[in-house]
């Protein structure tokens, strides 16, 4: 398979997958007690992360694997993107997680956690729209 293809496979995953855990899956917490919450939220980090980790890992090695062989500045443009999103991964939004799993009242890291993941919405929309229009380059 051309690694541009699988590239944007993976670009469109990520982008997808955002999109329905910004809009959907996220708001929800809105909704659970927080009993119901400390019970789902284990669960749901665990499963979500057999879904997102290989993808991220995959992105990331992709590009990284890209800018070592071509030196081009849009595949530099689009790495930087794609380590900010683990950087906001790592530093905001896994330990917004882990204050959910945590705290006694979760509502607030919740609603940190909503607001917070629009920047990765918005940078894997980003990636995602660069990979199409730099694609073959």
């Amino acid at each position: 398979m051309n690694l541009a293809i699988l590239t944007l496979m993976i670009n469109a995953g990520l982008c997808v997958l955002i999109w329905i855990v910004q809009l959907v899956v996220y708001p929800s917490f809105r909704h659970y007690s927080e009993a119901e919450m400390k019970y789902w939220h284990p669960i749901y980090t665990v499963q979500i992360t057999y879904i997102v980790l290989p993808l991220m890992v995959s992105q990331l090695g992709l590009y990284i694997y890209d800018a070592m062989r071509t030196s081009s500045w849009p595949t530099f443009l689009v790495l930087a993107l794609v380590v900010a999103t683990w950087l906001v991964t790592f530093l905001i939004s896994i330990p917004l997680h882990n204050a959910i799993d945590q705290k006694t009242d979760s509502m607030p890291a919740r609603e940190k956690l909503i607001q917070t993941n629009w920047i990765r919405t918005g940078i894997w929309t980003l990636v995602l729209m660069l990979s199409v229009v730099f694609y073959g380059m």
